[in-house]
């Protein structure tokens, strides 16, 4: 029987949580996105602009030592221009390993002595409580362009307390890397393993798509606003691809544009969230996230609903998280509990961080990836963490594509990545790779983990907290600088 205390903190929480949502909704029905929070949407694609686009190809690249040196490759290649815009770019930060090592700045600047090269970065924290500052960015900046052809415009245009989060690298407008990484090593070297050896310092998991095709015109449109708005210099129309059928895959390009931040979208483009919102209520038989952070009320009702209510006697959830966000980490672990209670005795939901375990004492392998798969039918991938940051209030692209083929294939090489098996033994049925490896695994790690016994696999089971009250200073701040 719950205690009084629990019955408060529950009480306290879901007033907390119905303020939040309210007041999203009343921010959003203001600026004429209100049907984004539609409870009876559900579907593949979210409004209409930009429409989906056929004839692409998306190739999923899975962490730093293949989205990296892929990057490198395509800019090394390009022949008319290279655009990128990320939350933070570090001059030394090598794109490539080894004997050949190369960094960004040398990549950049030595595709600058042919072409354009323009770096659209976000211009740093203005005040200094926590990185990038606005100081450390503009010296970045310089030791990026000192003695190179490379432009770099910062672009302070931000809601307070909030960022531009996207990462994007647009090689001649007929190449685009979509998705999480960031071409830096502040707070973590991204230039990772699939194995995630134990390398002495924080592992990274992440995940970049790289996209051929129509689609594209759609990133380099996105960016030349951004560029415009920032620099003032209109960009040359985008160059239709010299493919235009690229491939199979029908892909939309969604984001998140903060309404009076940009003239070119005075009501904002709140299309991700709404993407997100209608796949995860169209979900049948499996929900698969992985994100930095689980803060969203929006996402997680909906989350929790699935599991009060399922949808099919073999309907599961799995979320992956680092085991110690950056911050927020009992936001998360608030929200977490959420779906642990939601979940009941249903034993439907998995939730685990990730560990590097084959140097002796285990290390964390920090979750920065954002995935999300529906029924093994519907994809997303790009910059858009599950907290109001992503979701609200920072700038964010990622791609939508409902492709059975690429959702299933790219959740088995994570599957397989992560329980440390090979892709054949993670495919086949979700519930059975579920209930036969995620659940005996990732709770025996726990146990390790706890008796301090060594632990034997990558995934660990995350307990749940249910106390709410006092863990909701994400979804809380936006109360506060959301306007």
């Amino acid at each position: 029987m719950a205690s009084a205390m629990d019955r408060l903190d529950r009480l306290i929480g879901d007033g907390l949580e119905r303020a939040v949502r309210a007041h999203h909704g009343r921010r959003l029905r203001r600026v004429g996105w209100g049907n984004v929070l539609d409870v009876e949407e559900e579907g593949t694609w979210a409004a209409p602009y930009p429409p989906p686009r056929t004839g692409n190809h998306v190739e999923v690249l899975i962490d730093g030592s293949e989205a990296l040196p892929a990057i490198a490759e395509a800019v090394s290649g390009a022949r008319s221009h290279v655009h990128v815009a990320g939350w933070h770019v570090a001059p030394h930060f090598a794109l490539v390993r080894g004997e050949r090592r190369r960094t960004v700045r040398e990549i950049l600047a030595e595709a600058a002595e042919r072409i354009p090269v323009r770096v659209l970065a976000w211009a740093g924290a203005p005040v200094p409580v926590f990185h990038p500052t606005r100081p450390e960015v503009r010296e970045g900046r310089d030791a990026l362009c000192e003695g190179t052809r490379i432009r770099c415009a910062l672009d302070s245009r931000e809601r307070p307390m909030h960022c531009h989060h996207e990462k994007l690298v647009i090689v001649d407008d007929e190449v685009a890397f979509v998705g999480g990484i960031d071409l830096t090593d502040l707070a973590g070297d991204r230039y990772d393993e699939p194995g995630h050896p134990d390398r002495g310092a924080l592992g990274w998991h992440d995940v970049a798509t790289r996209l051929h095709g129509p689609v594209v015109g759609d990133v380099a449109e996105h960016f030349g606003m951004r560029w415009h708005e920032t620099t003032g210099e209109t960009l040359p129309a985008t160059v239709a691809p010299a493919q235009p059928e690229a491939g199979g895959h029908e892909v939309q390009i969604v984001r998140t544009v903060p309404e009076k931040v940009y003239d070119a979208v005075p009501r904002g483009d709140f299309r991700l969230l709404q993407a997100y919102l209608r796949a995860l209520r169209s979900a049948r038989r499996l929900i698969y996230l992985e994100s930095q952070f689980l803060w969203s009320p929006e996402i997680v009702a909906v989350l929790a609903d699935k599991l009060r209510h399922p949808p099919a006697d073999d309907f599961r959830m799995v979320i992956v998280l680092p085991s110690r966000p950056n911050d927020g980490a009992d936001d998360t672990r608030g929200q977490l509990g959420v779906l642990v209670e939601a979940d009941g005795a249903g034993d439907r939901l998995v939730v685990c961080a990730l560990y590097a375990h084959d140097g002796g004492d285990p290390s964390p392998v920090y979750v920065h990836a954002k995935v999300g798969i529906v029924d093994d039918r519907w994809l997303t991938i790009g910059s858009a963490n599950l907290n109001e940051h992503s979701l609200f209030n920072d700038t964010e692209v990622n791609l939508v594509c409902p492709d059975p083929d690429l959702a299933r294939a790219t959740r088995e090489r994570l599957w397989a990545e992560h329980l440390g098996v090979s892709v054949e033994e993670a495919a086949g049925d979700p519930r059975d790779v579920i209930d036969r490896l995620w659940k005996p695994v990732s709770h025996e790690q726990l146990r390790r983990r706890q008796s301090g016994a060594p632990m034997t696999a990558r995934i660990v089971r995350l307990p749940g907290v249910s106390k709410r009250a006092g863990r909701l200073r994400g979804p809380l701040e936006s109360l506060v600088v959301d306007g």
